[in-house]
């Protein structure tokens, strides 16, 4: 089987000494989307003075490309397989580089809130077109896990590069770099790509499901700018009036989706209960990492008083303790299986949120700080590598890539929630006053909140996983694949 696919690679142009090169330009693609997940972060409180964005548009700026990225992400995968992952990668990357370009520039709040999502909703069709082509490229064998190590990597390295590189851009240069650095990228990884790497698509059918799309997308931008406008009272209708009507178009949307004949999201991939789990584990897990990550960078710059740069320093023994733990996690998979790392590993994460929740004015960096980051990652650690297996484990191959785009878009979905959740605790938590003492109380609160939503993955890790260890490691079958973050 794995020589056919071969055979079928190589007439789609990809000839094998050319797939270790045409992996370092997928790579370097994925490279940027995670990237710029994380580099804008410690430019922000330095932004936001600059262009007078208000404390309640500032998340925006993180949340726009985060929702973007989680509500296109399936309609993303769909085009690059109906249309090509060729063409759909060379108009994501030119589009990304764009809307980079415009970012970079702009010089009004909306301009550069625009700019975000409109790079969430290129890198939608970037993510899912680049991993599809490397599947292409690397179809079976030994060669193919080597390609997936390499490439799934790149998500804890790109973050990790991103905060530091977000950070030392805004010091050194300007935060609108932070912007303008992808260009060169993007350009880069598409004369790569343009040249190594021929057209492929699916065969078959080639109907889209718009209506699923539209009701995803203007559910999740009602719900989310429903918890953004919370801050001015939950019962102020600008927010339980977009809450209820996100609530009402998700509902449609999954109603929709039992109907269409084509959906965009098969409730077969998201109901068995073991993957249920992960994307929930997903979602909870995005809105604390996403969410959660934001305020610990404005805690470190705005109360602690560290330079960009030095925050973006602060902030890398969380991505040590990412790496080493889901290293040491996936080695003893075998004799873990998927339940016990993902309900102890919430708790870690719980643990370093209600650490967190003691920061003051007076506090510091070391014992405020390093200790809570160290626990966050080991609690991480935990939950990805098991999570990234559960969305696969037992999935029909012809829902691989909707389950693989699904905890994804469920992460960065919840990213964005908990993005405009946590900003409206924070805003009311402080009620107005801009004294340290007061943001950190607003932070503090966050942080309370973040350990209550952690903590929500235990329960369902426990009630809802029930597959085998041997089962699931593969002591029976075929071994499950790693992704480390």
């Amino acid at each position: 089987m794995a020589t056919k696919l071969l055979d079928a690679g190589i007439q789609q142009g990809i000839r094998p000494k050319n797939r270790w090169w045409a992996l370092v330009f997928l790579a370097l693609a994925q490279f940027m989307v995670v990237l710029d997940g994380t580099i804008v972060n410690l430019a922000l409180p330095r932004l936001q003075v600059e262009m007078g964005i208000s404390d309640s548009t500032r998340s925006w700026v993180v949340t726009a490309y985060a929702l973007a990225f989680g509500a296109f992400l399936l309609l993303g995968g769909r085009i690059a397989d109906f249309w090509g992952r060729k063409r759909t990668f060379i108009v994501a990357a030119v589009g990304f580089a764009v809307a980079s370009l415009l970012g970079g520039i702009a010089q009004q709040p909306w301009e550069l809130i625009g700019a975000r999502a409109l790079q969430g909703v290129f890198a939608a069709l970037l993510a899912p077109a680049a991993l599809a082509l490397l599947t292409v490229a690397f179809p079976g064998g030994k060669d193919r896990g080597t390609a997936f190590a390499v490439f799934g990597s790149i998500t804890g390295v790109g973050a990790a590069v991103g905060v530091l590189l977000g950070g030392f851009l805004t010091e050194h240069v300007s935060w609108r770099w932070c912007f303008f650095v992808n260009v060169p990228i993007a350009v880069i990884a598409l004369a790569g790509v343009w040249s190594l790497v021929s057209e492929s698509k699916a065969q078959g059918s080639t109907k889209y499901d718009w209506p699923g799309v539209v009701l995803a997308a203007l559910g999740l931008g009602s719900l989310v700018f429903g918890f953004t406008n919370a801050e001015h009272g939950w019962d102020a209708p600008e927010a339980w009036g977009f809450i209820a009507v996100g609530a009402v178009l998700i509902v449609l949307f999954v109603v929709v989706e039992r109907k269409v004949k084509h959906p965009l999201l098969p409730l077969r991939v998201a109901t068995e209960r073991n993957r249920a789990a992960a994307f929930l584990a997903s979602f909870l897990s995005g809105a604390v990492l996403i969410g959660g990550i934001l305020f610990i960078n404005f805690h470190i710059q705005i109360v602690l008083g560290f330079a960009p740069f030095l925050a973006g320093l602060a902030s890398l023994p969380m991505t040590v303790a990412v790496i080493i733990t889901a290293g040491l996690v996936a080695k003893n998979l075998h004799k873990l299986g998927a339940k016990i790392p993902t309900a102890v590993g919430p708790v870690f994460l719980a643990a370093a949120m209600l650490w967190l929740t003691q920061v003051s004015a007076e506090g510091g960096y070391l014992v405020n700080m390093l200790p809570a980051l160290l626990l966050m990652g080991a609690g991480l650690g935990m939950i990805f590598v098991p999570m990234q297996n559960l969305a696969l484990f037992g999935v029909d191959k012809d829902d691989a890539g909707v389950a693989s785009a699904l905890v994804n878009a469920s992460q960065q979905i919840g990213g964005s929630l908990g993005i405009a959740l946590f900003s409206t605790i924070a805003a009311a938590t402080a009620a107005g006053g801009a004294s340290l003492a007061a943001l950190s109380n607003g932070y503090s609160m966050v942080f309370l909140w973040a350990a209550g939503v952690a903590i929500l993955i235990t329960p369902i890790a426990l009630l809802l996983i029930n597959i085998d260890r041997r089962e699931f490691t593969g002591t029976d079958g075929d071994a499950p694949v790693v992704h480390l973050g």
